[in-house]
């Protein structure tokens, strides 16, 4: 079964609209991982919009599945990270400005400093994953930089699949997918992946080790319960 980590920085953007501390990001993250999902992810930006460095520290105590943290590497980011030890830490090369994540990284142009960033993580015991687009050429790079895993962005394959386009959506991903796996790479995914596309993408991505949803999964827990969403989400990824 693909493992689901449920990314909470929704739950910190609403926090912090009205300021005080609801909805708990703690008592969020344990009814999650009661609720069955087998990791929390967050992704903290220099500006702390809605992940705090401070939530980090907080969650690191009582996270008892998986804990995911993700972001571009500054060396701010990559101080909390080595404090506080997640399982794992998922590298994304996104601007401080950026809304949300929109691309992978060049994992040729950016050898070196993915190979320095990568081995301190891992002297460390941390596992590392490298954000990417879903290019056999980019997925050959990154298993250069001595990554365990690689998180295959979907954001393109989303956007093809709502407008119809199954097939063509899902292609490159399998490929990227295949040679990752050939690479000794873990696979793991995310961006965009809801209710309606998810089971289709699992059922064509072999070796998938690890989805990360949180805008979807947050927005559809707003109509049908959190306890519930995580539940119908873990049923269609088995």
């Amino acid at each position: 079964m693909t493992k689901l980590s449920v990314n909470i920085n929704k739950l910190a953007t609403l926090r912090n609209s009205r300021g005080g501390n609801v909805p708990n990001l703690i008592i969020s993250a344990k009814d999650i991982e009661s609720f069955g999902a087998q990791g929390i992810t967050i992704h903290p930006r220099p500006d702390e919009r809605h992940i705090r460095y401070q939530d980090a520290r907080d969650l690191k105590k009582i996270v008892t599945t998986e804990f995911n943290i993700e972001g571009n590497p500054v060396p701010s980011f990559i101080d909390l990270v080595l404090e506080v030890k997640p399982t794992q830490v998922t590298l994304v090369p996104d601007a401080e400005d950026a809304i949300t994540s929109n691309a992978g990284w060049d994992t040729i142009k950016h050898k070196d400093f993915l190979v320095e960033v990568i081995k301190t993580f891992k002297e460390h015991g941390i596992r590392t994953s490298i954000f990417v687009d879903p290019s056999v050429e980019m997925v050959k790079g990154a298993a250069q930089t001595g990554t365990d895993r690689i998180e295959l962005y979907t954001e393109s394959f989303a956007h093809q699949f709502a407008e119809g386009h199954k097939e063509k959506s899902i292609a490159p991903f399998a490929e990227a997918a295949k040679m990752a796996h050939e690479l000794g790479l873990g696979i793991n995914a995310g961006h965009d992946l809801n209710l309606d596309n998810i089971k289709f993408f699992k059922e064509n991505i072999p070796h998938l080790l690890e989805v990360s949803i949180g805008h979807a999964l947050i927005c559809e827990s707003i109509y049908m319960g959190l306890e519930n969403v995580v539940n119908m989400y873990l049923h269609r990824l088995k």
